[in-house]
């Protein structure tokens, strides 16, 4: 094996633990977010005013966002 296919299986090894370790991340965060939604985000109907509307709103625009940019919808469409 040469010295430059070492460094490359080297870096493809790191960047794939790096890949593998931001993963679980976003999955705990994922998690995170899915059991929140499910509990409406800790508020109460008879409390809910345009704040808590206006903060899932931002929220969905961001997840909507990282989707297009995944999925190349909309302005990230190729």
């Amino acid at each position: 094996m040469t010295q430059k296919t070492q460094r490359s299986s080297r870096n493809q090894e790191k960047s794939l633990a790096a890949f593998l370790a931001k993963k679980a991340e976003f999955d705990a965060l994922l998690d995170e977010l899915q059991q929140a939604s499910a509990d409406h985000f800790g508020a109460s109907p008879d409390a809910i005013l345009w704040g808590e509307a206006a903060w899932l709103a931002e929220a969905t625009a961001t997840l909507k966002r990282l989707a297009d940019q995944h999925f190349r919808r909309g302005e990230y469409a190729v």
